[in-house]
């Protein structure tokens, strides 16, 4: 009977004769033409082609900075809304909770996941629409906006109140705050 070492070194040989015969069956063709793409580029080429990649990357440059105040709004937010659904997830998983607890924790979770799909959607309206950066909370039917400018402009705040109720069927109570 074979032992495991014996066993181990057949299949290692066996690998490194196979890996063998196949590098020196592979054509000759492939190894030279990765060999020469690499070898044959002058010390001009590179620095052309470097510089030119340097412009690119200058010129596409996007810097985005987002408010330390929405940053913090976001982080707080999602904490909430991680805390209860881990609590949603317990119910769902406990043993001891009835049907309909399970039924209602469920839906309360999908709810959640709707909110803030239309949070998010909001968001990006008023972004597009009117170019700031904001942050939207939706608790049951009240709206909270929290938008960044320096300006408080109560004509401004009308038009996104307005753009924010574009997208509820029934009123919801909008509120918009401007922050610096």
């Amino acid at each position: 009977m074979i032992n495991k070492q014996s066993l181990w070194f057949l299949t290692l040989f066996s690998l490194i004769l196979v890996l063998s015969v196949y590098y020196i069956t592979m054509p000759n063709e492939l190894l030279l033409t990765n060999n020469n793409n690499n070898t044959k580029k002058t010390s001009s080429e590179i620095e052309k082609k470097n510089k030119e990649e340097e412009k690119e990357d200058s010129s596409t440059k996007v810097t985005i900075k987002e408010s330390e105040t929405l940053v913090t709004m976001r982080v707080t937010l999602e904490e909430e809304r991680d805390k209860k659904l881990a609590e949603l997830r317990t119910t769902l998983t406990n043993e001891k909770s009835t049907a309909s607890e399970k039924n209602d924790a469920y839906e309360q979770m999908k709810m959640m996941d709707e909110v803030k799909a239309l949070e998010s959607t909001i968001e990006q309206q008023i972004k597009s629409t009117f170019s700031l950066d904001n942050f939207v909370k939706i608790d049951d039917k009240n709206v909270k906006v929290v938008v960044i400018k320096k300006d408080h402009d109560s004509n401004l705040a009308n038009q996104i109140m307005k753009k924010v109720q574009e997208n509820f069927e029934n009123k919801v109570i909008v509120t918009v705050k401007f922050e610096v």
